[in-house]
């Protein structure tokens, strides 16, 4: 946090809820995520000694998995919550944020299957599991999110991965991308795929899939430009059988549920990112106050003191939009436009504010012995994942009739 920040809103419990989180942030994922990012093979990020495994065991420790289902708290205070949550974690290490915020990403699905066994084993608080949410695929990216477009219904696009009904289950076998976060690591995937191919990609259903089943198979993780302590990893399946109770959403509510799944994925997009742009700014706000020029701390220089500023009223809008679209989508179902105006703001903004930073740090920004160079590369990534925001714009701009 800066001298700089502004809050409203805040009770004293979110305050102290905030101040926890970032000192979590500052003196754990920080320093884990650069660790993380400068090993060379990323099978070495998730192998059983990592630090990445000191990570989630902290953020368990301290209640943040627990903060979304806890069902004591009104649905604005929530929503306000995991925005403060979610940026402080983020400036600290923006891909150790997503992975530990996805890990429970599963424990809606289970309980909305009713499925006990799914239930006891993978939502037990005393037990963490962690889930990934398995949609991308070799042949499919963001047009598996238009839902909007004519294609999303054409019989004559084939998936990667289909679910065949088999009795009183069902069979699924093929493949989805390496772009799978968490996907190396899960217990469990929320497995988006195809049931019905006559209906195109819109002929979707919703599996919860164990990752021991037989017939699942995950090679090596996926090796990156940024995001490093991110895992990402493809997922194969070689007709991996599960029960009738697994599947969660069918056919004919598919693309609803794509939406609003859609709608809050990008929505914490928004709220994470805003916690990378912060970052950035902080360390370029900081180096300018040290560094010296023509005799002078840089940030006496106009040049510097004006890209300062439209550092810091970028950072300042997309924390506004971010929460804004939080809260409203707290109080009933998202609106999908807002929801990707949010995302795409944000990521640009956050990639740009990025490159200002290594701008300022000037050939030191190019040098890994400076963390403004990985904050680009974390950023750049935001553009793509959960939707390129190309296709995002599409989408939401559909929504605008």
């Amino acid at each position: 946090m800066t001298v700089l920040d502004i809050e409203v809103g805040l009770t004293d419990e979110i305050s102290e809820i905030r101040d926890t989180a970032h000192k979590f942030a500052e003196q754990i994922v920080r320093p884990t995520g650069v660790e993380l990012d400068r090993l060379s093979d990323p099978a070495d990020v998730i192998t059983k000694g990592s630090p990445l495994w000191r990570c989630f065991d902290q953020y368990h420790e301290l209640g943040f998995g627990a903060l979304n289902y806890d069902e004591s708290m009104q649905p604005q205070t929530k929503a306000l919550i995991g925005c403060v949550v979610n940026e402080e974690l983020a400036w600290g290490d923006v891909g150790l944020a997503i992975s530990m915020g996805l890990s429970g990403f599963h424990q809606p699905w289970c309980l909305q299957s009713g499925d006990a066994e799914l239930i006891e084993r993978f939502c037990d608080s005393a037990n963490p599991t962690i889930g990934c949410w398995a949609l991308t695929e070799p042949d499919h990216g963001s047009d598996s999110v238009s839902f909007t477009e004519s294609f999303f219904e054409d019989p004559d696009i084939k998936a990667n991965c289909v679910a065949i009904q088999d009795g009183d289950g069902y069979l699924i076998r093929g493949q989805k991308a390496a772009w799978v976060s968490n996907g190396s690591i899960a217990d469990i995937a929320v497995l988006f795929c195809t049931l019905d191919p006559s209906r195109g990609m819109s002929g979707g259903g919703v599996f919860l899939v164990p990752m021991d089943l037989p017939g699942v198979s995950r090679p090596r993780p996926l090796d990156k430009l940024g995001q490093r302590s991110l895992n990402q990893g493809e997922i194969f399946f070689d007709d991996v059988r599960v029960p009738a109770s697994h599947m969660v959403l069918g056919p004919d509510v598919y693309s609803i549920g794509l939406e609003t799944m859609l709608s809050h994925g990008n929505a914490g997009m928004a709220q994470l990112f805003v916690g990378l742009a912060r970052a950035a700014f902080d360390f370029a706000h900081a180096y300018a106050k040290e560094r010296r020029q023509g005799g002078v701390p840089i940030i006496e220089h106009q040049s510097v003191k004006s890209r300062l500023f439209k550092m810091f009223t970028k950072v300042e809008a997309a924390r506004a939009i971010a929460r804004r679209v939080a809260i409203f989508n707290s109080g009933g179902a998202p609106k999908i436009a807002h929801c990707i105006a949010a995302k795409t703001f944000v990521t640009n903004t956050a990639f740009e504010v990025a490159s200002e930073a290594v701008q300022i740090f000037g050939g030191n920004g190019l040098s890994r012995e400076y963390p403004v160079e990985k904050l680009l590369r974390d950023a750049r990534a935001s553009m793509i994942e959960d939707g390129c925001n190309e296709m995002l714009a599409i989408v939401g701009a559909s929504r605008l009739d």
